[in-house]
């Protein structure tokens, strides 16, 4: 019994070349991280603000004042603007049926809730031209009553609706299951009315998580490309949003008004991040604070 201590403490032990070598693996792995985020994220977004600037300041202003870029700047805030606060009001409604109700078909709802994670938004926005298209299910009705879906502003809501979708109640489900119903119960014993409980209960608990999920649509609204560019017919200063206006700008070889565009598209998901980082802090400090 007494060999056994020696032999179990050099088991326990690690010699000099064992840690060597979990070095030399920590540092390759980290090297591989690092060279990828390099090749994939940090050179080619630092190339677009060296682009935009390689002229000078002035020039990048200059872009940034051209009439086809200021509308379509207009029109991207405009369709953020109705798709966000739809899709917000959508998501606390499905989140709350989702997260308080347990009903037949809601597995299905909840995969249902996520196809816009699953399909391509060029796909989605084919999936709009069929329904609301001229020849589409209901073009010839559309038509009749001479309102045009796409290549116009509502089919590109529509569109920006539908990829936007889930972000709110997918980052409210979570908040509201962990929450319970405790809290709402109590306060329906005291008198409390559904808009009251919801104002002064439900609210102030997924507000963190609510605005999160906000964000994130947001920023979706106003970067997407793919589902927006099939239903709109990128029509410059009449159907182009932001990012359509970068890709069309390069590809008719206005290079700096490209560049330009993207260093705002750039910079909108700067301030995301920023803000996203601040609400995840925030979430933190409450955690520790509920924990303690």
């Amino acid at each position: 019994m007494a060999s056994l201590g020696p032999s179990l403490g050099a088991t326990s032990t690690s010699t000099p070349v064992e840690i060597k070598k979990r070095d030399w693996t920590k540092i390759g792995l980290i090297t591989v991280v690092v060279l990828y985020l390099a090749l994939i994220l940090f050179i080619p977004a630092l190339n677009v603000f060296v682009q935009a600037f390689s002229r000078g300041v002035g020039p990048f202003l200059k872009n940034l004042t051209e009439p086809t870029f200021l509308n379509a700047v207009k029109l991207t805030f405009i369709i953020a603007a109705i798709a966000v606060p739809v899709n917000t009001v959508f998501g606390l409604c499905v989140a709350w049926v989702i997260a308080r109700k347990r009903f037949p078909g809601r597995a299905l709802v909840i995969s249902i809730l996520d196809v816009p994670f699953s399909v391509s938004p060029v796909v989605a926005g084919l999936m709009i031209v069929l329904l609301y298209g001229r020849n589409g299910w209901f073009g010839p009705l559309l038509e009749a009553n001479n309102i045009r879906i796409i290549f116009a502003l509502p089919g590109m809501i529509l569109a920006t609706a539908f990829v936007t979708l889930p972000f709110v109640a997918r980052e409210v489900i979570p908040v509201l299951e962990e929450l319970g119903s405790d809290q709402e119960e109590a306060a329906k014993t005291l008198g409390a009315n559904s808009w009251q409980i919801f104002w002064r209960v439900i609210l102030p608990s997924i507000r963190w998580g609510l605005l999160y999920g906000v964000l994130l649509t947001n920023a979706r609204a106003m970067g997407e490309f793919g589902a927006v560019s099939v239903v709109s017919g990128n029509i410059g200063s009449k159907t182009q949003t932001l990012p359509l206006f970068v890709e069309e700008a390069y590809k008719q070889y206005q290079t700096e008004s490209s560049y330009s565009a993207a260093v705002l598209l750039a910079l909108l998901a700067v301030v995301t991040l920023v803000l996203k980082e601040i609400l995840e802090r925030k979430t933190r400090i409450e955690d520790v604070d509920k924990e303690a």
